[in-house]
């Protein structure tokens, strides 16, 4: 009897991740929902403009439940949602709607690589919409609000010391009926009004860094005098700590320099290459942080050198320009849903073929509407050479000076 117990748990082991999950529905797919790995989910690191060689991905098959707002914690759970596809989306495997009276809790377990120890590990969420709680190992280690932006918690002070860590989210949207900014989404879709999206829709993911680390890069072009100022934000950084620049042309280095943590970068860039749609340079970074004499922290990242202004035209009209030349700004009003995913591309090459056959059809400007997008979407506009105007996502909870019956003819 033990021999067949045996035999049938190896069985089920080698029964693949994906037969816990399909797209949910019968509606559209776009073609990349096919080449969806539940096991490597948008496997490629999601912060362009800070990246660290270190990471891991937690997206994935979380277990997930819906109960109504208010309770407590569950102990049992419906099944599996596919992160980071909204509750409500195809891809996430569930497609509920879920509404301003229900929650939507997620758990997951996850180790922590045994080459990180004595590092700090940091839990990122791409974003989730919209008010988000997070505990790990039954402790609850913070809250965020907003459904658009990034957040980040220290994790450190509340692992286990080996073993399986416990992450639980819990998540409320009021979608509509809340003041919350929400772009199009609705909990009635109907015309120019779209499905609720609840929940994980980027990525998470941990990385381990140094006590003292980098937190953030300001970099600002100035084509006028050849130079990028650059300000290095950095987390247990003091005065005595170094922050050291280099920036490349390919592989070649074209200027560095070095200041105290707690100082700005004025770098010239030598006979400058300006980016343009036309021509979309872009310059590559190493940024170090030194703490005694030692690289604490090292990330990657990359800048353009351009300028966006306006000037008057000789007949008095006010011009946009690029680089100091006028400059015609063409392009489609893009809301960034999918008919699949809904916030969330199904894959990464999906989201940068979006921007590559807009560019195909002559544009060179997308105004991104009603959402703002994962940050690989950004970086996919400056490799391939699109300007962005980008939208706030508005909450439609006005003093309604504007009638929704946008079909009457009175």
């Amino acid at each position: 009897m033990k021999r067949i117990i045996f035999l049938l748990l190896f069985i089920f082991s080698l029964i693949p991740s994906f037969a816990q999950w399909k797209p949910a529905g019968d509606k559209l797919k776009t073609a990349w929902a096919e080449k969806i790995d539940v096991n490597n989910v948008l496997p490629e690191y999601p912060r362009p403009i800070l990246e660290r060689t270190e990471w891991a991905n937690l997206n994935g098959l979380w277990n997930y439940v819906l109960v109504m707002a208010g309770l407590d914690q569950p102990v049992d759970f419906d099944g599996k949602i596919l992160v980071p596809f909204p509750v409500e989306s195809s891809l996430s495997g569930v497609q509920k709607m879920v509404g301003e009276d229900k929650e939507v809790w997620y758990k997951r377990n996850f180790t922590v690589p045994a080459a990180w120890k004595g590092k700090t590990v940091l839990l990122h969420f791409g974003a989730v919409d919209w008010k988000a709680d997070i505990w790990l190992n039954d402790i609850k280690i913070g809250s965020h609000t907003g459904g658009y932006t990034p957040f980040t918690f220290d994790l450190t002070p509340f692992l286990n010391k080996a073993g399986d860590q416990k992450l639980v989210v819990k998540v409320w949207d009021g979608t509509d009926k809340g003041f919350q900014p929400r772009g199009k989404q609705t909990s009635e879709p109907r015309s120019i009004w779209y499905t609720p999206v609840t929940g994980i829709w980027q990525t998470v993911w941990i990385e381990p860094v140094s006590k003292k680390h980098i937190e953030n890069i300001w970099i600002v072009p100035n084509i006028d005098k050849n130079q990028v100022s650059i300000q290095v934000e950095s987390i247990a950084a003091t005065f005595a700590d170094v922050v050291e620049v280099k920036i490349f042309d390919g592989k070649n280095v074209v200027a560095s320099s070095k200041a105290s943590s707690t100082e700005k970068l004025d770098i010239s860039i030598p006979e400058a290459k300006l980016w343009s749609p036309e021509s979309p340079f872009l310059y590559t970074m190493k940024v170090s942080l030194h703490s005694s004499g030692l690289s604490v922290d090292q990330v990657s990242s990359y800048f353009a050198m351009r300028k966006i202004s306006t000037k008057r035209d000789i007949n008095g009209i006010v011009r946009l320009e690029l680089n100091n030349k006028p400059h015609f700004q063409f392009g489609p009003l893009d809301q960034g849903w999918w008919p699949d995913g809904l916030y969330t591309a199904p894959t990464d090459e999906a989201l940068k073929y979006d921007i590559q056959k807009i560019k195909d059809f002559g544009f060179n400007m997308i105004r991104k509407h009603v959402k703002a997008e994962p940050a690989r979407w950004y970086t996919h506009c400056d490799q391939l050479g699109i300007l962005v105007w980008q939208d706030m996502p508005s909450g439609d909870r006005s003093p309604q000076w504007q009638s929704q019956n946008y079909l009457s003819r009175s």
